[in-house]
């Protein structure tokens, strides 16, 4: 396949990495490398959009695969090409391989981006692709399952130097094996599926005689979700902060990180409020567990942009949860805060070319709000239906990330994100007064949103103090 060349020239970056030397501005290299000619998006929404963008601002035509339920969707009408690849039901259509290598096939595509969610950290999936010798713009399949099992994962990590949350070695065989597992690292644990993510199969256990109906809830679940009723079990973390470290790998061994994204706010597990940098992280705590995530993508020779997700506890003392091997929702506050296109620092990684890392040095603050449809009056229940108005907010700062418009029908069959708010300002208290305008400007009618949900949040003084942890929603009333 006849592929298009462009002169990318690495920058005179300072990479965050004592294996890494920093290039002078008379040292910088010129590389002539081959440039994908299209990419495929495997993918829908907003994520689809924003990778649409950067590839048109890059010269690379883009495809765009959809179900029948999203045939209106903006991903469609704004890529070069389109394919419908199924049924409404994912299972069909976005988890579908056969019909996204036969898209990608027909439409001469040489290179697949995978966004989040679906098949981002499939790890067979990467593998067919390289089969069929389209490239697949992250990690390779070796990494994936490495990182993919969450096992695997922390005998890894621990393996690497990096804390690891206390318990199991391994899978847990059974009842009375779990038991006495946990009366041994201590009470609350949390029981959580092997192959587990977004909540799924994970209970929190107070005491020895909770412990058996929480085993057989947690593995039903985990069976029902993933197909694997693995478990394991973690010292439970009280109070703790979700920290993340952003880090990008090239196909030269070369890694460095963009610094860290609270991501406390959640509700059952699920994210909903982001933010960088981190109010409760020190430069000293940054360095640290900078250096802890670039030795865990040092560990597996890291290729991409990845996330190493650590809790963190009131004593800032931190451990290893998982790696996310791929992009994540709230990339676009790093990308604010450090001005820089992880997007096109991912494809540039996939095309051979060398990372152009650089030093953390904090410009501002920003706060990412998540846009669901969902009823925060009804316990989040989700609001599926047509969009009648639609007003975005605007302004210096503001940016929002949505493949939604007035008259569009949200779908049932898919993740609930409508749409993200970013919010960037020269302080944390500003930031987040620039939110709260923005909010307020921002409406939808025809569906209930979390927006209501987000205004009043906004308002809450601990929010504002930075005085909150990953159990805060418990407690917050709405």
């Amino acid at each position: 396949m006849q592929s298009k060349w462009i002169l990318c020239t690495i920058s005179p970056a300072v990479l965050l990495n004592q294996h890494q030397i920093a290039n002078s501005p008379s040292e910088a290299k010129h590389f002539s490398l081959p440039m994908f000619k299209k990419i495929l998006i495997a993918n829908r929404g907003e994520i689809a959009l924003r990778v649409i963008r950067t590839c048109k601002e890059m010269g690379i035509k883009t495809v765009a695969v959809y179900s029948t339920a999203d045939r209106e969707s903006l991903h469609v009408r704004f890529a070069d090409e389109a394919v419908c690849i199924g049924p409404p039901q994912s299972a069909k259509s976005y988890l579908n391989r056969s019909h996204i290598m036969a898209a990608a096939e027909i439409t001469n595509a040489d290179a697949i981006h995978p966004g989040y969610g679906f098949l981002a950290e499939n790890a067979s999936f990467a593998e067919i692709c390289t089969d069929y010798n389209i490239k697949f713009i992250g990690p390779t399949a070796e990494m994936i399952r490495l990182m993919g099992d969450k096992i695997t994962a922390k005998t890894t990590v621990r393996n690497a130097g990096v804390p690891v949350i206390p318990g199991s070695d391994g899978l847990v065989n059974d009842l009375p094996e779990g038991k006495s597992i946990a009366k041994e690292i201590g009470y609350p644990v949390i029981l959580k599926a092997t192959a587990g993510g977004g909540g799924k199969g994970m209970r929190i256990v107070w005491s020895d005689k909770d412990f058996e109906p929480n085993w057989e809830a947690a593995r039903k679940e985990a069976l029902a979700a993933f197909g694997n009723d693995g478990i394991y079990i973690e010292k439970f973390i009280e109070e703790p902060r979700h920290i993340e470290i952003q880090v990008a790998g090239d196909q030269y061994g070369k890694v460095c990180h963009l610094s860290e994204r609270d991501c406390s706010i959640q509700r059952r597990h699920q994210k909903l409020v982001e933010e960088a940098p981190s109010p409760f992280v020190d430069e000293k705590l940054r360095q640290k567990m900078g250096k802890a995530a670039i030795k865990v993508a040092d560990a597996i020779q890291y290729e991409g942009l990845g996330t190493i997700e650590f809790l963190v506890d009131k004593y800032k003392n931190f451990y290893f949860m998982e790696m996310n091997t791929r992009i994540q929702v709230e990339h676009p506050v790093t990308e604010e805060v450090m001005d820089f296109d992880l997007v096109k620092e991912q494809i540039k990684i996939a095309a051979g070319v060398p990372i152009s890392g650089r030093s953390y040095i904090p410009n501002g603050h920003a706060i990412e709000c998540r846009i669901n449809a969902e009823d925060p009056h009804n316990g989040f229940r989700p609001s599926a239906g047509k969009i009648g108005e639609l007003h975005t907010p605007k302004g210096h700062g503001v940016r929002v990330d949505t493949h939604i418009y007035a008259g569009y029908t949200v779908p049932p069959y898919y993740d609930s994100l409508l749409a993200k708010v970013i919010c960037r300002a020269a302080t944390r208290d500003e930031a987040i007064t620039k939110m709260s305008r923005a909010l307020d400007e921002f409406f939808i009618t025809g569906i209930k949103t979390t927006i209501p949900f987000h205004r009043q949040l906004m308002k809450n003084q601990q929010f504002r103090e930075g005085n909150f942890n990953t159990s805060f929603l418990e407690s917050f009333s709405f």
